[in-house]
Order: structure tokens, then sequence, then C-alpha cells
């Protein structure tokens, strides 16, 4: 598949703008999102692969930041996307607040397995979920890889109970998630895979390994929309668009993506803009009824102003995209 022309450094450090986004509730471990911003012929497009991800990586992250600003994205084929609710690792009393970020979300995606909880502290947030959403909501939960087999295997029983529409990599290893899925087949709980496509050397792998009912697609780390919606149509499985805590920048990026993939049958991960206090544009781009527009947020410089990282974390990111343009370089020949 072609990918778009490198632009010079120059071009990109041109308008590049770093930006730290507070969370309303700790998610991932951290308490503030940062990312890095930059305008290219097709808008404003973002950079923001996690801190602790090795430039290797995170050059994949901002070859998907520059396919977004620098090529036009696929032919749409609906103008709005559907998407859930993320809930955090928080205490079962927190998720009333949480979920009132939202609006008119049929689906939550909730986090479990956060170190240092309990299977029963998870079975507490689901719990809470189900009973906040009502028998005809859509509950999901995502482990980010942190239970061995027999551990998932105990989870899944443990919250079957609350009718679940998927499990989220429950499992890191591909051979993990396939074993799970025989052990748990007759309880009609899909498995879904996430760090398996994403962090892999081959994307495919866990689809030809029938080690997943449905993969979750992210687009920037997989290099862009072009290279996400051509993984998507090469594995032949249903997918969930997702975000990585994106700012709207980021999110629009998911929207694309969303918005031009043939089948949709699943609400999508983008809606964590409604986890941040502030975002990168004064209108966030959050869920209006379950939905989000196709749309391309343009920050101001006001908007800039009030989310501005600090001089020494802007350095930080400038050093990073210096690194992994280089990265890029080499890779492209």
């Amino acid at each position: 598949m072609s990918t778009v022309a490198l632009p010079s450094l120059a071009e990109i450090l041109d308008s590049a703008r770093v930006v730290s986004l507070p969370l309303a509730a700790r998610f991932r471990g951290i308490e503030t999102r940062e990312a890095l911003v930059f305008e290219g012929p097709e808008g404003w497009t973002e950079f923001s692969p996690f801190v602790e991800y090795a430039d290797a990586e995170a050059a994949t992250w901002l070859a998907g930041a520059i396919d977004f600003g620098w090529r036009p994205s696929p032919p749409a084929v609906r103008d709005r996307v559907a998407v859930n609710a993320t809930m955090p690792a928080v205490a079962a009393s927190e998720v009333p607040r949480i979920l009132a970020r939202y609006d008119g979300c049929r689906t939550v995606k909730v986090k479990v397995a956060e170190a240092g909880q309990t299977l029963a502290d998870d079975v507490a947030r689901v719990r809470a979920v189900r009973e906040a959403m009502g028998p005809e909501g859509r509950v999901r939960v995502d482990a980010n890889g942190a239970w061995n087999v027999d551990e998932a295997e105990r989870a899944v029983h443990a919250l079957a109970e609350f009718d679940l529409e998927y499990v989220e990599q429950p499992c890191a290893e591909i051979d993990e998630l396939a074993e799970l899925r025989e052990r748990i087949d007759y309880l009609d709980i899909p498995i879904a895979a996430d760090e398996s496509v994403r962090k892999a050397a081959d994307p495919l792998r866990v689809a030809r390994a029938g080690a997943a009912d449905l993969l979750v697609i992210k687009a920037q780390p997989l290099g862009g929309v072009h290279a996400a919606r051509e993984i998507v149509a090469q594995a032949g499985l249903p997918a969930v668009v997702s975000s990585a805590l994106d700012t709207s920048i980021g999110l629009s990026m998911g929207v694309a993506l969303a918005a031009a993939l043939p089948d949709l049958d699943y609400d999508c991960g983008l809606g964590t803009a409604s986890l941040f206090t502030v975002d990168v544009v004064g209108s966030p781009l959050v869920a209006r009824g379950g939905m989000l527009p196709l749309e391309r947020p343009r920050p101001s410089s006001s908007d800039f102003d009030r989310v501005a990282a600090t001089d020494d974390r802007r350095e930080w990111w400038l050093d990073r995209l210096r690194r992994c343009y280089a990265a890029l370089e080499i890779t492209r020949g």
C-alpha cells in the first residue's frame, strides 16, 4: 500500500504545539495526557504515543500523524459514528459521576485488571455500570492483557452475569487468547484483540490464528487511517475503532477511519474526550446522543495557550519528534 511522502521536519516543527490535558479521573496510571499536534495540508493532526513507548514503536504513530495531516482520508460511508463511554478503573461509587460525562452512549467499556486492585473490585465496578445502564445497555470490559489464561477464565466467569458484549485483550499473548477462547466458548462471550494488533510485528497474526472474534483498531499506532483500514479489510473480522486517549484532534483521525469502514457493527471507543476536563479545542469532540460527527477540529492560538505544556515537557516532546522522524527516514529509505 502506498504511503504519503515525508514532509520536511522543518515543516512539521513550524506548527508543532505540545499540550497537556488534565483528566477527570486517573486513567491508565496518569492524571494528565500529553500530546504533540501539528498542521498539514489536510488539517491538524496528532502525534501522541504514550511516554513509555520506545522510539521504534512511537515512529509508527508519527507515520499515522503524517498520513492524516498530508493525505486525504478515504471516502466516508457515514457522517456520524456511534461511540461507547469509557469507565476507568474507579471505585464502584464513582461510576455515576463518570457516566454523567457522556451524553446518550448506549455502550460502556469498563477497565478491569488494574494493578493493585482485585477481581472483587472489577465485579463491583461492572455491576455498578450494568445497574446504571439497565438491561438494554451494552457492557464490555478491557483487561489490557493483564491476566494469564486461568485468571482470565476466572474473571470472565465472575463477570458473565452482567451480559458482557465482549472481553477485550484479556491475555497478552495470542496463544493465550486462543486457549481462553476455547475454554469460554460455551459462554458465548466474544474476545476482542487490541494490543495483539497494534503492538504486534504482524497485526494480522491474531486473526489468522483464530484467537479473536473481533479486532480493536487504532489509527495512529497502526500507521494511519489508510494502513488501519487495510488491516481491517485483510483481517476479515468485525472491527471496533478506538482511541488511545487522544485529544479531539486525534479522535477526529479515528472518526475518519470509522466513517470509511464498509461495516461498523459495534459502537466505537472514540468518546474519550469526555474524560478530559479541558481539551485542545474550545468545542471538544464529545458524544452528543451517543454519536460523534465526522469533522476536523481547528484549534486557535488561545486554545493552545490554555493547555500548553511546560517548557521542559515541550522540549521532551520535540526531541522525541526529531528522533522518531529520523527513524522514519531510515525505514523509508
